[in-house]
């Protein structure tokens, strides 16, 4: 009873502080205050979802001692992914794991409305995952709870479809900006990764939202950032070439996290039984954290010590740390750390984890900036600076992975303080972008959706011709001829028609043919002819048909190439359907541009 009383009296609430905005403010004046409190709830989600992962790796941590081998690590991973699997079945009973591109699919699918479980089940999820060692990031479940805020907010104050994505993308950049204390990133993400339309309605709720997640975050985390490199560190002209290698280089690496993540998610969907999956998954993650500790969690430590140059623990606790000793056997280890992080992350997710690829991508780029700045070192005698072209690896990998490279130029640049690296950053994120290209198409988040064509992008046209739904207009009014007609039968249709089109069908209603009444005015009006002509002497072949299962993008072609104003529209056994009216069909077209251009 007093859950719901408490639900009534806040959708109570919510009525009145409604009519209140309705009745003294406008609608867009409306959606400003509410990404205030997106960007305040948003920025809190973030803080809840930091803290539980602190404290879950604290409380667990008692039990690593630092001397010796953890074998603690061959338990911890797959318990946690067991109990995110139980929760994620048991009590949310949806499908949570890629968030990022949940937010994609409901920006095409549903017009931004994500369910309320989103709000939390991700955080909650993605905490235990990572918590227990899982391989993952937080940012990805964030930009979803953050996302579904948003989403949730403006469905409660009724705001209609462009006003709800726009909530959605504002949810989405206060947690991000909260996370990373990076508003700018945050703000280029929703255009960049999200295809949030660049317009000026979108730019103030965006602005206030990441400036309100970010001055949260301050406010309950304080002002350091993520990545400090000091005042030392700066951009040398002699070292682009190097930039330029080690942005081909994060480009390629870029094209093996994603071919190798979708080879493992495909190997882990073969086993069907989702327990067995997730212990299997879990061991398997667990030998990879016993062997390379530095797999365990989001890795951000990791990569801090990387900047600062303290590289003796990066195999600490590991059973290759015996092996340690030469400069040479650490960049062999870094190597092996690159080209497997990418099972241990696929592996956490694909067996029942929950959590995110930013960790991931930018953990990689960071070993393969230290890689690159290493090796060139001890091989050419050169002094290239390990803290810039590890922050520059890591906007390599990250432009590559999930191809947004502005995103990615930013993000780093607000992580580590400033933009003295913003050129460098520039030159390595270009060549990543460059390198990839060729092979990927889409990125980590898009492929699954562009694969299934729920994909929207920054053009209108081809995002149009995805969206447009031509089934809704069949026109069904022409009328149909039996295959056996004479000419008698078939005046006699005409005579109740308004149409000068007609379709021969036979008894189990195939196409069999085209009557165009223009085509044989001269036959119809000869009494004499009237039962010795049949319609199937009289009847035409279309030039085209349409299918039920084409796209509306197919069907314009099919339009174009004919010169049509109608086309048949029929099943794949030739069953007739009905017509498509090239008219409706670009009318339709036209209003959905126009809804999308409108500012």
């Amino acid at each position: 009873m007093k859950k719901h009383s408490f639900k009534r009296r806040f959708l109570c609430a919510v009525s009145k502080t409604r009519r209140f905005l309705k009745k003294h403010l406008s609608t867009r004046a409306t959606v400003l205050v509410l990404s205030v409190f997106i960007g305040i709830f948003g920025a809190l989600a973030a803080i809840v979802i930091k803290n539980l992962v602190y404290v879950t790796t604290h409380a667990l941590s008692s039990a690593f001692p630092v001397e010796k081998v953890n074998y603690l690590y061959l338990i911890f991973p797959p318990v946690g992914i067991l109990i995110t699997l139980l929760f994620v079945r048991r009590v949310v009973k949806d499908n949570i794991g890629h968030g990022v591109s949940i937010v994609l699919k409901s920006i095409f699918k549903s017009e931004g409305k994500l369910r309320f479980h989103n709000v939390y089940s991700s955080m909650v999820s993605s905490a235990i995952t990572v918590g227990f060692g899982g391989s993952v990031g937080l940012e990805a479940p964030m930009v979803l709870t953050g996302s579904a805020i948003g989403s949730n907010l403006a469905r409660l104050f009724h705001l209609n479809a462009k006003q709800t994505t726009l909530l959605l993308a504002c949810g989405s950049a206060a947690a991000m900006a909260a996370i990373f204390k990076a508003p700018i990133a945050a703000i280029v993400f929703t255009f960049e990764v999200l295809m949030l339309d660049l317009t000026g309605s979108a730019i103030l709720p965006l602005l206030i939202s990441a400036a309100t997640g970010t001055v949260m975050s301050m406010f309950f985390l304080g002002r350091n950032v993520m990545f400090s490199i000091g005042a030392s560190q700066v951009f040398s002209i002699s070292n682009i070439p190097f930039y330029v290698l080690l942005g081909l280089l994060t480009g390629l690496l870029s094209v093996y996290f994603l071919r190798m993540s979708r080879w493992v998610e495909k190997q882990m969907a073969k086993i069907k039984k989702p327990y067995v999956k997730a212990l299997l998954g879990g061991l398997i993650l667990s030998v990879l954290i016993y062997l390379f500790p530095v797999f365990y969690g989001e890795g951000y430590e990791n990569i801090n010590v990387l900047i600062h140059g303290d590289y003796s623990v990066l195999f600490a606790n590991s059973p290759l740390h015996a092996f340690g000793g030469s400069v040479w056997v650490l960049f062999a280890g870094v190597a092996g750390i690159i080209l497997l992080k990418v099972f241990a992350t696929t592996l956490t997710t694909s067996a029942g984890g929950v959590g995110g690829v930013f960790a991931p991508t930018l953990f990689i780029g960071a070993f393969t900036g230290f890689f690159v700045a290493g090796v060139s070192n001890h091989l050419l005698g050169v002094n290239l600076p390990y803290a810039n072209f590890i922050l520059a690896g890591m906007a390599g990998v990250m432009t590559g992975v999930m191809q947004a490279p502005l995103t990615a130029m930013f993000l780093i640049a607000e992580l580590s303080g400033g933009y003295t690296l913003l050129v460098p950053l520039m030159i390595t994120a270009a060549c990543s972008y460059f390198s990839v290209y060729p092979f990927e198409k889409y990125s980590v988040y898009t492929q699954p959706l562009a694969e299934k064509g729920n994909l929207k992008t920054h053009n209108k046209n081809k995002f149009a011709l995805r969206k447009i739904q031509w089934d809704q207009f069949i026109d069904t009014d022409i009328k149909t001829v039996p295959a056996h007609s004479t000419l008698r039968a078939y005046v006699e249709i005409i005579a109740k028609s308004k149409r000068n089109l007609f379709v021969v069908v036979d008894n189990d209603n195939s196409f069999d043919g085209l009557l165009v009444m223009d085509d044989h005015r001269d036959v119809i009006f000869n009494q004499e002819l009237y039962d010795l002509v049949r319609v199937e002497d009289l009847m035409i072949e279309p030039e085209e048909f349409i299918y039920e299962d084409d796209t509306a993008a197919v069907v314009l072609e099919k339009f174009k190439r004919t010169g049509n104003f109608n086309i048949p529209i029929i099943t794949k056994e030739r069953k007739y359907v009905g017509f498509l009216s090239r008219a409706k069909l670009l009318t339709k077209y036209q209003d959905f541009i126009a809804k999308e251009s409108d500012d």
